[in-house]
């Protein structure tokens, strides 16, 4: 793809972005050195997304950062002595000098380390700018971009972007006067065309070189500490020790730009190691600003965070006790959203936009899901409605279990009950050790675990919580809805119905409807929590409409559709409330990770005066399309704002109840700042010049979908059917436990009145 169509794409979506109006900082008190807000410093540009240091990278992050912002470049030198903004001095990691010149690879001593690479110093600018492309540098990120823009210089980001603030970093002065080449000769040359605001070095020596040179209005220097352990090259002494005497350091620079770890360190497990170090207050009290490096949305971070990036910066920013001065990012549309908009934001703070969030099994994305502590965290995180699943023991206690199978979520297969394992087509075509096959009291012997479903990428939820909490009642969980002050309602799930009524004699539909009459919920207004029953089964709602007409119903539909037909709706509308579907029904994805396009499936359901629920919202990056810079707040201001949806189902309820009372949302009389804009669906693929290959869109869903059957009457359990035994007579697997028919809506309704 050519760089100019690149470039043309990129100035359309900043026009997007640039229309929105600015907003200003908070006024909210800040405990940084100046009473500021904290600097946000954009790390390459937008390094996150595209690749560092290009032309988009800068760009990008100018018009999608918080106004002020910052934009980094790493100054190389080349062997003619030109600036070039790079992230290392090698060049082989992020661009295609190998491609280009495979045979110009060579090894020099950095800072006493023999290194061997394709180094700046053996290539002319002209070299580089003609011939070298950039690319991504961390290969978790995508490579879409990868060969696409060329290396920029110092002057190029200050006369194309034009950046605000610019800080320029100089990582190894020693190395390049090494090579009889000067970095503080060009950078006092180039400041007689280039606004500098900020440059910052890991070495000591390099600020004495330039000390009294810039004049009076020159930048102000920052000193870089890298490890603790590792030698400043110019003193050798350890950057733990150089950090000892903060009076020394102020002697040549105004602040101090240091790892995250030398604030919060993490343990061995990753979680934080509390208190804080003193290191903010210390360098405040000796004159210093502290800036911190580090931040990126799409790495692990510590377990305290569960896996929110926005909590991650508002432990440094806004914790009570101290703001850093500034925060080194790849992701600066997350630093300018954290700082601008979440910031000193109390749990009562006002709601500015109305959706239902919905926990899925409870914070189980936190804790073990459908235990009482993944329900007491969603509820004391904010949750509007919390949920259950209802299983059914053998002994016909409805319970609240996130799978029917327990060897899923529990420790069983470690226990005597594993031989209790058995095929079940109806239900998987794996063997397992279902909830019907052990009573109540033996089931609450086994340990939960919580969901682990990026174990393949090494990513594992809270260790220390992985088997934390214990199953509980349906009638457990109801009163615990019930007594509290903060819920609105609850969502509880019926699925297998039809397998549980045939083959275990198991009406789990009886069983929910007598425990809400036990629990008080018998009138459907007795308590201010309301009540919703999901299913993905047409006929098990219909039932519910049947016996009760006091709850409300919610359909999901499990497939991933493309549209949905009018009629579809119609006959969803006669038994249920709302709908239920997946994020990639309302933005499907391209196999390569971006959105496609926005679907009208909302759009017709609101037209139907439907509302639409959509799940299934994670907080790891890896569950994320790139169009939302690995940033679960982006995705969902993407599908509120932005798709309009009117509820969240998620593991992560905090993320998103804090979400709702973001101050950065728009009001009719104004658009929200760039950094909380919805990103435009489909802008990124058509970014990268990418068609989707030929293929079957997702399916149209109609109202032959819909239709089923009336549930069948219970049958008495067959001796066939104990547990450790094989159905070997069994239908084949359904995906919802259920054959689809298609028969009338009408007729399934008919059918049910004349069984009366």
């Amino acid at each position: 793809m050519g760089a100019s169509r690149v470039l043309l794409c990129c100035v359309v979506l900043i026009q997007l972005f640039a229309g929105q109006t600015d907003a200003q900082r908070s006024s909210s008190p800040w405990q940084t050195l100046s009473g500021d807000a904290p600097l946000v410093i954009a790390r390459g540009g937008f390094s996150g997304l595209f690749p560092d240091s290009s032309f988009n990278a800068y760009s990008f992050a100018k018009e999608t950062s918080v106004a002020g912002a910052a934009l980094w470049c790493d100054v190389q030198l080349t062997k003619d002595g030109a600036g070039i903004c790079f992230p290392d001095l090698k060049l082989n990691n992020a661009s295609t000098v190998e491609d280009v010149y495979p045979n110009r690879q060579k090894t020099y001593p950095v800072n006493g380390v023999s290194t061997q690479g394709w180094f700046t110093i053996d290539f002319s600018l002209g070299d580089l700018i003609s011939n070298v492309k950039l690319n991504r540098g961390i290969l978790s990120r995508t490579e879409k971009f990868n060969g696409v823009y060329a290396i920029t210089t110092v002057e190029d980001v200050t006369t194309q972007i034009k950046p605000e603030i610019f800080w320029l970093n100089v990582q190894y002065d020693a190395f390049y006067a090494q090579q009889n080449l000067s970095m503080s000769s060009f950078l006092i040359s180039a400041s007689t065309t280039v606004s500098i605001d900020y440059i910052s070095s890991p070495e000591v020596n390099f600020f004495k070189k330039i000390a009294g040179r810039f004049g009076r209005k020159g930048p102000s220097f920052v000193f870089q500490f890298l490890g603790k352990e590792d030698f400043e090259p110019t003193t050798n002494r350890t950057y733990g020790s150089i950090l000892s005497n903060l009076t020394f350091v102020k002697t040549f620079a105004l602040g101090i730009l240091v790892p995250k770890s030398y604030i919060l360190p993490l343990d061995d497990n990753q979680y934080l190691v509390l208190p804080p170090k003193s290191l903010v207050l210390d360098a405040h009290k000796a004159g210093l600003q502290v800036y911190v490096s580090g931040f990126v949305n799409d790495n692990d971070i510590a377990h305290d965070y569960s896996s929110d990036p926005v909590s991650e910066y508002l432990s440094f920013v806004d914790n009570g006790n101290f703001s850093v001065d500034g925060v080194l990012s790849d992701f600066p549309i997350t630093a300018s959203a954290s700082i601008d908009c979440f910031s000193h934001l109390g749990r009562n703070a006002t709601k500015q936009v109305d959706f239902l969030v919905i926990s899925k099994n409870g914070a189980s994305g936190e804790y073990p899901g459908c235990t009482d502590m993944a329900y007491d965290k969603a509820i004391k995180d904010g949750a509007d409605v919390i949920d259950c699943s209802v299983q059914m023991s053998s002994d016909g206690k409805p319970f609240c279990s996130s799978s029917i199978d327990l060897s899923d979520i529990t420790n069983i297969a470690q226990t005597p009950f594993a031989q209790r394992s058995t095929h079940v087509p109806e239900i998987s075509s794996n063997d397992g050790i279902y909830t019907f096959s052990l009573t109540w009291s033996e089931i609450q012997t086994l340990k939960p675990a919580i969901s682990n479903p990026y174990r393949v990428y090494n990513m594992f939820r809270n260790p220390n919580e992985k088997n934390s909490g214990k199953f509980i009642l349906l009638s457990e969980f109801l009163s615990l809805a019930k007594n509290s002050t903060s819920l609105s309602g609850v969502l509880i799930s019926v699925e297998e119905a039809v397998y549980l009524r045939e083959k275990q004699g198991i009406d789990v539909v009886k069983a929910l409807l007598d425990t809400l009459t036990e629990t008080g919920y018998s009138n459907g207004s007795t308590t201010k929590t309301k009540v919703m029953i999901q299913s993905t089964n047409s006929s098990v709602l219909v039932d519910f409409k049947k016996q009760s007409s006091k709850y409300e119903t919610v359909y999901k539909v499990e497939e991933k559709i493309g549209d949905i037909s009018d009629s579809a709706i119609e006959d969803i509308k006669k038994f249920a409330n709302a709908v239920v579907i997946g994020k990639e029904t309302v933005f499907p994805l391209y196999d390569d990770g971006f959105i496609i396009r926005q679907t009208n499936v909302v759009e017709k359901l609101h037209k139907w005066k439907v509302p639409v629920y959509v799940e299934l919202f994670r907080n790891e990056f890896v569950s994320q399309p790139f169009d939302f810079f690995s940033d679960p707040t982006v995705e969902i201001n993407s599908y509120v704002s932005g798709a309009g949806i009117d509820g969240t189902i998620t593991e992560f309820p905090f993320t998103a109840a804090r979400y709702k009372r973001n101050r950065c949302l728009g009001t009719k009389e104004s658009l929200p700042p760039q950094y909380m804009a919805a990103v435009p669906p489909g802008f990124f693929l058509n970014l990268v010049n990418v068609i989707p290959p030929a293929q079957a869109p997702n399916p149209v869903f109609t109202d032959d979908d819909v239709t089923e059957p009336p549930l069948p009457p219970v049958t008495a359990k067959s001796p066939t059917s104990a547990p450790g035994t094989s159905f070997t007579n069994a239908q084949a697997p359904r995906p919802s436990g259920q054959t689809r028919l298609t028969l009338s809506l009408r007729l399934s309704v008919f059918a049910s009145l004349l069984l009366l």
